[in-house]
């Protein structure tokens, strides 16, 4: 059983790893960040900050790894925010 576990965990981390791309090309491409919640993306950041210090107190490299990349996309998006936020 722990193969299809693995399967599952695997194709759910790259599709939460994946859902932030395309937004992130899309503010990058369009240079506005207007639509994107603030409070959102403070809530998922911090939320994948809390995943991956979870991941190392339970030595889970899966959970670490695939928390720490999605923090990296949303703290990105968050950055991307503020950066075009300012312009405006």
């Amino acid at each position: 059983m722990d193969g299809i576990a693995d399967i599952v965990g695997t194709g759910a981390a790259l599709c939460s790893m994946l859902s932030f791309t395309p937004q992130i090309v899309k503010i990058w491409r369009e240079r506005d960040a207007s639509s994107i919640s603030l409070r959102m993306f403070m809530l998922t950041v911090t939320g994948f900050v809390l995943w991956t210090i979870y991941g190392v107190l339970i030595d889970s490299w899966p959970v670490i790894g695939a928390n720490a990349v999605c923090l990296v996309l949303s703290a990105t998006i968050l950055t991307l925010k503020w950066r075009f936020s300012r312009k405006a």
